[in-house]
């Protein structure tokens, strides 16, 4: 897990306004809407980000290692 609580809402609220606003757009743009919509809303729930992992960086204050 290297989201952290704020980082997951920004995501997941925003995400899904990428979800709402794909059935108001044109039909060039919907497919892209709705990945970069799921990806933010699949990424808030997991708690996880690949691209996070890569460059190193994490948000959650928690160290899921002592556990």
């Amino acid at each position: 897990m290297n989201l952290g609580f704020g980082d997951r809402v920004a995501r997941l609220v925003g995400g899904l306004g990428f979800v709402v606003f794909d059935y108001v757009s044109s039909a060039q743009w919907e497919l892209i809407f709705l990945v970069v919509g799921l990806w933010s809303v699949l990424t808030s729930v997991a708690g996880h980000c690949p691209f996070y992992s890569v460059m190193g960086i994490k948000t959650c204050k928690v160290d899921s290692q002592a556990e």
